[in-house]
């Protein structure tokens, strides 16, 4: 009966994982679904007939309730804007949401091993539910959405952001998870004395271990708290905070590279632009790939953009294509273009399959509408850029998907005094995408103590202050401007130091005290056992 029913339970527990995230943002409904399925994994390991792959099983179900409800904007971006037919749109979803479920389900099959004391299940869970979202930022160029951390923007979890990052605070919720399962399941006071047998000193020490495992799961959530007071950045030494104008033009998708639409385009940018100049911006922002065009095939433009930069001394930093190459389709860069004092460009360097480059090329171009879009044919930039200058600032470039890795900003924001990113989000549609992307970039702000300016053309065009709070924001799907002050900052979070590799090497750590907890203690209870049978 337990085979009928766990699986449904493990794809509903995925389910509630989506609704603690944005926009629902009901965190406490992620801190279920990983006791859910903390205790679905304990309870499967414990009956002894059910293999490892029952435990794969289960979490391929979790897998697949996660990211079928959690990334449903995949069908949208597919069916509305990539001309596939609701078949093909179903069926290509549908091997996406697959495939993710069953990244999700590798680590766990760890588990089965690690299961027979306390700590080592709760430190194996926690350290695979780490090494788990670490390897979806990394395998098949990387998919980082729908991480448990992210729901915790706002609550007192979100002082471990700089110091551990989204990652460690889904280690953190895991952890806690697992330790309510065994306090609910009695595992944790099952080694405490019976009123007819007396204290041992091995049980005493299994029983303080249980006890202190309690206490660390209770004790990170105000720790969490406590260290939000850390500030770990400083106000950059002879600066002053700086205004920035974001443009926000909502130009439809599905009219954005039509030649007929150009013109309107190119006007919506300029007259909003020259509106905020007006009002004594230092910076103004547009969003990604802004121009309908090619930054070397319009000569003209660039120039003139150059021109009234220059003549205003107020910087303008706009995303846009660029032809680095002669060819069909080769050298065309998603590019973060500087006007001004100081000219630049920055060339995106993680790009978004099949949305910016087309994997098997030539098998898949022109099956479909989605694969031969002017936005397919990227190449990814240098891996070493420095930093653009604008507004007498420097600011860390991040091109749309960019901003949901939290090594790669990690990395950009050291040499930087202010976040930046821009971004299309008119793929998602009217979905959870643009949501879900604007609550990663807060988590962003939170893990470098930096401002986090975000343009995009539909929304959610914002800036956030170090803590992750939202200062100032544009409704979705609304032609408008924003301004707002942002301060530049400097300095470095212990996530910035120790980064994503420091983390793998904190979860192999708790595996290996996960292997020597289960080791020590599997002998203490065995002779505990046979004490009390013989006596």
């Amino acid at each position: 009966m337990r085979k009928l029913i766990f699986p449904f339970i493990a794809v509903f527990a995925g389910t509630l994982q989506t609704l603690a995230l944005a926009p629902f943002n009901q965190w406490w409904c992620g801190l279920l679904s990983l006791v859910l399925f903390a205790w679905l994994l304990h309870t499967a390991n414990n009956i002894q007939r059910w293999p490892v792959r029952s435990v794969l099983w289960l979490s391929f179900c979790y897998g697949l309730g996660l990211f079928a409800t959690g990334s449903s904007w995949v069908y949208v971006s597919i069916t509305d804007f990539g001309g596939a037919s609701t078949l093909l749109g179903v069926f290509l979803t549908s091997l996406f949401v697959s495939s993710m479920a069953l990244q999700f389900m590798l680590p766990f099959a760890v588990i089965s091993r690690l299961r027979a004391q306390p700590w080592s299940f709760a430190l194996a869970f926690a350290a695979l539910w780490l090494i788990g979202e670490l390897l979806r930022s990394w395998l098949f160029s990387g998919f980082p959405w729908l991480f448990a951390g992210y729901a915790h923007t706002q609550t007192w979890l979100a002082g471990w952001a700089p110091i551990l990052s989204v990652y460690g605070i889904g280690a953190i919720l895991a952890f806690t998870a697992a330790v309510m399962v065994l306090a609910v399941k009695g595992e944790v006071g099952l080694l405490r004395p019976s009123n007819h047998e007396k204290p041992t000193p091995m049980r005493q020490r299994l029983v303080a271990g249980n006890i202190s495992l309690v206490a660390i799961a209770l004790m990170s959530w105000p720790a969490g708290a406590l260290m939000a007071n850390i500030s770990w950045t400083e106000i950059s030494p002879n600066s002053e905070p700086i205004t920035v104008g974001l443009v926000q033009a909502n130009i439809p998708q599905d009219k954005k590279w039509l030649p007929s639409f150009r013109s309107e385009t190119i006007n919506r940018y300029q007259k909003a632009t020259a509106a905020l100049r007006r009002q004594g911006v230092d910076v103004v922002i547009w969003p990604e790939a802004a121009m309908p065009f090619r930054y070397n095939r319009a000569p003209d433009f660039m120039q003139m953009l150059q021109r009234d930069a220059e003549r205003s001394k107020i910087d303008l930093i706009s995303g846009i294509l660029v032809d680095k190459e002669q060819g069909q389709y080769g050298g065309v860069y998603n590019a973060a273009a500087v006007f001004g004092r100081k000219p630049q460009l920055y060339y995106k360097r993680h790009l978004v399959p099949f949305g910016e480059y087309v994997p098997l090329e030539d098998w898949i171009r022109g099956t479909i509408e989605f694969f031969d879009l002017p936005t397919a044919v990227i190449r990814p930039g240098p891996t070493n850029q420095p930093p653009l200058e604008a507004g007498g600032v420097s600011w860390a470039p991040l091109i749309c998907y960019e901003i949901v890795y939290p090594q790669l900003v990690a990395e950009s924001a050291g040499d930087a005094q202010l976040l930046l990113t821009i971004s299309n989000d008119a793929w998602f549609g009217k979905s959870i995408g643009p949501l879900q992307h604007m609550q990663m970039a807060q988590m962003r702000a939170l893990e470098t103590r930096r401002y986090l300016v975000r343009a995009t053309n539909t929304g959610v065009t914002a800036i956030v202050d170090p803590s992750g709070h939202i200062t100032a924001q544009l409704p979705q799907f609304e032609q408008a401007t924003l301004q707002g002050k942002v301060q530049p900052m400097t300095g470095v979070t212990p996530f910035m130091r120790i980064g994503a590799w420091g983390l793998l090497l904190l979860a192999l750590l708790m595996l290996l005290l996960a292997w020597i907890c289960q080791r020590w203690s599997a002998p203490v209870e065995n002779a505990i056992t046979a004490r009390r049978f013989s006596s």
